[in-house]
């Protein structure tokens, strides 16, 4: 039986062992992801990608979240996208 202070503890350890994966994603896209970028981490097509954040759905809307113009490109935010995938 996990007492309240236990899950506090457990919590904290998962975040201290997802931390280096987070720095790792940062390290190897940057601060914001492309589409392709993207697609590649979820090992998806671009095209494929593309074609499911139009539609509707709890995930694509996380995701869409994350999503940043910048003029007619699209970006993703690293680190928010990392939350939505539960690497963080």
């Amino acid at each position: 039986m996990l007492l309240k202070s236990d899950m506090h503890v457990t919590e904290r350890n998962s975040e201290t062992m997802t931390t280096p994966a987070m720095e790792t994603l940062k390290k190897q896209y940057g601060p914001l992801l492309s589409i392709t970028q993207l697609a590649a981490l979820l090992d998806r097509s671009p095209d494929g990608l593309r074609i499911t954040l139009r539609s509707s759905g709890e995930w694509v809307s996380k995701i869409n979240a994350t999503r940043l113009r910048l003029g007619r490109r699209v970006y993703f935010r690293t680190a928010e996208v990392a939350n939505v995938l539960g690497i963080r």
